[in-house]
């Protein structure tokens, strides 16, 4: 399968709890049953060899006096990974977005948020817009616990686009005001091939791995319909042309099937959500190994109660369309042969149960090709598939280990309490055996 991007800096192994690190070098995992992420069946019994954050042998027997970690009753899986997170919106978002809260209170929600999507057993993240380098620098230092994270600083998006949060009466020439310079960033606004480029520079500038264009209207919006498209095809491709030229690619937030083409005209290696794909638009991403992360999660949660994550209650009209039309999407691209991978894009102070996206998926389709989606095809379409995804010898120790078996009762995904053991490059980050 194509790597999407060979130089996303990947960030330090083995940071998370303080408190929960082991030091020593070698360690097996025995008991367990061992789920690799591959689509394989199951392996009863199978022991893990770790060594120096390193999966260098399954099978055998641990010699005597070795450090052992039972895992008998649980089943192993690789760590799991969210292709689509919003750690800058980890706050009520209408206070969030109208300086309603102290930057204080902003950074201490986006530091729990860390923590919990951690202890859910997600120990490599891609942050879709929002953050900068900063919190990312702070978490692979180990000073916050949380997955790695790899982001793409603000997201760029047109004037009274997506992602484009102000309220009608502010001055576009204002909304710079809401960044916080080491924390977090919204978005760029960007008009014309021009602005673009100059932005995409300025995104890599402050450290993006990747781009995240808004290229058709959104869920959570102020300004624009579902239907409305955004950007033309020179613009996109600006962008595009910069994430080449730095060995990287860029993903699009696309909801209807003409923003999702202009994309793909443009070269673009990912679409976000892709409610509207239907059987031509599939094929079309087949075409162009253009991958398809789909975010059930947010569209639940939105429709259970919107105010939840500080949205207005009315915003649930706009959420029906995207939730079965990303349901047929699934099919239709699964049926092309497209990469989908799987994201939760959570808002809002409400973030701990990061591990809905894979029980829907698993109604949807079935609890192993969710799992799959959330590992191995993830690490694949975020450019890391050679050093996570799956468990197997030269990967990097992520493991999670859950109390039952998620292919059978795939309700454990979404229950943190059922995740009794995560491994993190090789050091054990939570321990609830």
């Amino acid at each position: 399968m194509k790597v999407l991007n060979e130089r996303v800096p990947f960030g330090a192994p083995g940071f998370g709890c303080a408190s929960a690190r082991r030091e020593e070098n070698i360690m097996y995992l025995t008991g367990a049953t061992v789920v690799d992420g591959t689509g394989d069946e199951p392996v009863p019994g199978q022991t893990v060899l770790v060594e120096d954050g390193w999966i260098v042998e399954l099978g055998g027997v641990p010699p005597a006096g070795a450090d052992v970690l039972d895992c008998a009753g649980l089943t192993l899986t690789p760590g799991l990974i969210d292709a689509h997170v919003h750690f800058g919106l980890s706050s009520p978002i209408e206070a969030s977005v109208t300086h309603g809260l102290s930057v204080a209170e902003l950074a201490a929600d986006m530091f729990e948020n860390c923590r919990q999507t951690l202890d859910a057993g997600f120990t490599t993240v891609r942050d879709t817009g929002g953050i900068d380098g900063g919190l990312a620098g702070v978490v692979a230092k180990g000073k916050v616990p949380g997955p790695r994270i790899l982001q793409c600083g603000p997201v760029l998006c047109q004037t009274g686009g997506h992602g484009h949060m102000s309220s009608e009466w502010e001055p576009t020439a204002d909304w710079a005001e809401h960044d916080v310079p080491g924390l977090r960033a919204l978005s760029l606004l960007c008009d014309g091939p021009d602005e673009m480029r100059k932005n995409a520079r300025e995104a890599f500038r402050r450290g993006a791995g990747f781009l995240k264009l808004c290229v058709t209207g959104g869920v959570v919006s102020r300004h624009d319909k579902l239907t409305d498209t955004q950007f033309d095809v020179t613009e996109i491709a600006a962008a595009v042309a910069e994430a080449t030229a730095r060995g990287t690619y860029v993903t699009v937030h696309a909801h209807n099937n003409e923003g999702i083409r202009n994309a793909v005209a443009a070269g673009v290696r990912c679409v976000e959500h892709g409610s509207q794909i239907d059987e031509a638009t599939a094929a079309l991403l087949a075409e162009h190994d253009v991958a398809h992360v789909p975010t059930l999660a947010v569209v639940y949660a939105l429709l259970e109660d919107a105010t939840e994550s500080g949205l207005p209650a009315s915003i649930a009209d706009r959420v029906g369309v995207a939730m079965q039309g990303q349901i047929d999407a699934i099919h239709a691209s699964r049926a092309a042969g497209v990469r989908i991978g799987s994201g939760s894009d959570l808002i809002g102070p409400r973030q701990g149960n990061r591990g809905r996206e894979l029980l829907l998926r698993s109604e949807i389709e079935d609890p192993m090709a969710a799992l799959v989606s959330a590992t191995r095809v993830n690490a694949d379409i975020l450019g890391i598939g050679a050093e996570v995804g799956t468990i197997e010898p030269g990967k990097r120790a992520d493991l999670v280990a859950f109390r039952g078996n998620p292919l059978d009762d795939p309700k454990l995904f979404a229950d943190r309490a059922s995740v009794s053991l995560v491994v993190q490059g090789g050091t054990v980050v939570k321990d609830a055996r």
